[in-house]
């Protein structure tokens, strides 16, 4: 009876087995099957140091961390590669001898939790789909700076003790869901993310943090101009994080520091276009986030309780976190933020985009803009640049003026006619049209394509800026000011912008402007006789008549500004008579012939947009700016001029 009891038992044991393994193959085949038609990848009857994971992935909310610590007891792993919207992933081990053993011990056997239905099921592969290393720590987001071994242990321990967390003022110490945290000098209300300018708190930074200037310095790193305002102390528990975060622009100036203590951890920094770069920030190190880090790049703590973090042999493995205290520093910002991450910014938000009202009028203007500015300098960039040859002397004056080695920044450069008349400048030349720009790449002039409302260009970089006949092509006031706070913007303190605009009065004591002067043919008529409406001239230009209907609201009659007269209204179209290029007379009638085959029955004429300024007008609007003055303000043939210094 005891030994048929034993035989059953082994072959309910055997049957048992079996069943098992003709459900793993069956799992291996559909596998199988879904990656050879998701990734065109085959599987391998033979061990390959590349190990698919069947039935787990990001879809079953596996996390790298747990497969990790579940293969590494069998070998060295390079990485482990999760896919995005799949329910399978795969693990690359350092070596075939190491997959295999994995492979026995896992496939069909272990589960990840208790709490899973079911073991992991695997299968050799003969490669992994290609996908950008998800532990790359040698990458980091423009502006980030690391430093390690910032303080001593000692300091570590003076630190730690620093902080008395048992208080009864609810403004110094607060427990929140996933950490415990504490204010100096200002408290962070996260209800609004923000703080209270006009409400410090009384207690300030504790004096042990008084060594953060001169170990700065010490360690060659000139970011802060003076010492932070306020300061944020995280108590983070193994297994507690902070959600995702961009440090609200108009609380806190440029950078924010960041002192880790009691463990290392992996920050996680996200781009708004999905690109992640986790960061490990080792124990007693101090992160800095500064440009582009601190304004563009959201920056968060995923809860768990370990971490994947390379060895020094280039290979994973897992941290565990133990209780880890956090000092954050701040300088708090008077004032709004002006910088050139709009996406970001709450100030740039608050100030541009109060109301759909307000938002629709800008896309309207950015549509009159595109097809009135943009898309007509794109057509006539030749024959614009062959229109333009001498420099005005105020302005060249003003180029010439400036010192050995500054840094010259030309807004809306055309064909820049101002550059290589002063040979000690650094010059950089910007404009919307590629056209005008491979002009100034053929002269040999550095030159990039951007819109003068965001100037991807760091801040306080130039030394002069121009912006010579720009701004009167937008079409809202608000974008117009928009332009000229980025140009003082990129200015150092000191430096200085020249803008020239169109006067609307081209008169100026009795005495025309060369603009009117090179009137001949239209002298002698009257001005409004001239003046068209815009359903008029529909037919010449394609699609003037649909933007300007949605535009009408805006600008309820654009009239068609007749040329060399004076004008009329403040927002028109000035048109501008395409001259092939031709060096013959021959050529020029070729060129004009080519048009009439074409079904056109006149060289086309292409309307830009322009807002013509009052006196005073200009000056008004760039003393609207913080940070800059007026020291300057002048009449010149045709244009009102303003120079302008940053504080």
């Amino acid at each position: 009876m005891y030994i048929i009891t034993i035989a059953t038992c082994v072959e309910n044991h055997t049957m048992s087995e079996n069943k098992r393994s003709k459900k793993a193959q069956r799992k291996q085949t559909k596998a199988k099957n879904i990656l050879l038609r998701d990734t065109g990848i085959r599987c391998s009857e033979e061990p390959t140091k590349y190990v698919m994971v069947a039935n787990a992935g990001l879809v079953t909310g596996l996390q790298q961390e747990q497969l990790l610590e579940i293969t590494l007891p069998y070998g060295g792993v390079d990485n482990i590669v999760m896919l995005p919207r799949k329910s399978y992933c795969f693990i690359i081990f350092k070596d075939i001898l190491s997959a295999s053993k994995a492979y026995a011990a896992i496939h069909g056997k272990i589960k990840i939790t208790l709490d899973d239905s079911g073991p992991l099921y695997l299968a050799y592969t003969e490669k992994v789909p290609e996908l950008s290393h998800s532990w790359n720590y040698d990458h980091k987001p423009p502006g980030l700076i690391l430093l390690e071994e910032f303080v001593t242990e000692d300091e570590e321990k003076s630190l730690l003790n620093c902080v008395e967390w048992k208080t009864t003022d609810c403004h110094l110490g607060q427990t929140l869901k996933h950490r415990r945290v504490k204010h100096y000098g200002y408290e962070f209300q996260y209800n609004i993310n923000n703080v209270n300018k006009d409400c410090p708190l009384t207690e300030s930074i504790p004096y042990e943090c008084n060594f953060l200037l001169d170990r700065l310095k010490e360690r060659n790193v000139c970011v802060l101009s003076s010492f932070p305002t306020q300061m944020t102390v995280n108590n983070y528990q193994p297994g507690q994080g902070i959600p995702s975060h961009v440090d609200t622009h108009s609380a806190f100036e440029d950078p924010i520091l960041s002192l880790s203590l009691g463990s290392s951890i992996v920050m996680e920094f996200r781009h708004q276009d999905g690109h992640a770069i986790p960061v490990l920030l080792p124990r007693r190190s101090l992160l800095i986030m500064s440009e582009e880090a601190r304004y563009a790049w959201s920056h968060g703590i995923t809860p768990r309780k370990m971490d994947v973090v390379p060895t020094v042999n280039g290979d994973l493995t897992i941290q565990q976190r133990r209780e880890r205290t956090s000092f954050t520093f701040r300088l708090i910002r008077k004032g709004e933020c002006n910088c050139v991450y709009h996406d970001q910014c709450d100030s740039y938000k608050k100030k541009y985009r109060q109301s759909e009202g307000r938002i629709k009028d800008d896309a309207l203007a950015a549509k009159l803009e595109s097809l009135h500015v943009h898309e007509v300098y794109e057509e006539i960039a030749s024959h614009f640049s062959d229109t333009r040859h001498k420099p005005w002397p105020n302005v060249l004056s003003f180029v010439q003026s400036l010192p050995f080695g500054s840094i010259l920044v030309d807004v809306g450069c055309g064909n820049c006619k101002y550059f290589g008349n002063n040979m000690g400048l650094f010059e950089i030349g910007c404009d919307h049209s590629v056209g005008l720009a491979k002009v100034c790449h053929d002269r040999g002039f550095e030159v990039f394509n951007c819109n003068c409302l965001s100037l991807p260009l760091k801040s306080e970089i130039a030394d002069g800026c121009l912006s010579i006949a720009v701004i009167h092509h937008l079409a809202t006031e608000e974008r117009r000011l928009r332009a000229v706070e980025e140009m003082v913007r990129i200015l150092r303190p000191g430096g200085r912008a020249v803008i020239y605009v169109w006067a609307k009065d081209q008169t100026r004591h009795n005495t025309l402007s060369s603009y009117l002067k090179q009137d001949r043919k239209n002298r002698n008529k009257d001005c409004n006789s001239q003046l068209k409406c815009v359903s008029q001239y529909n037919s010449v230009s394609k699609s003037a008549g649909t933007i300007v209907n949605e535009v009408s609201h805006q600008f309820p009659s654009l009239p068609i500004h007749t040329n060399r007269t004076q004008f009329q209204h403040h927002d028109l179209l000035v048109p501008w008579k395409l001259k092939p290029a031709a060096k013959t007379e021959s050529d020029q009638k070729r060129e004009e012939e080519s048009y009439l085959e074409k079904g056109s029955h006149e060289v086309p004429t292409f309307y830009r947009y322009y807002h013509v300024f009052d006196e005073g007008e200009l000056e008004q609007l760039c003393s609207s700016v913080k940070g800059a003055k007026v020291v300057q303000s002048y009449y010149d043939q045709g244009n009102w001029c303003v120079t302008l210094e940053r504080a």
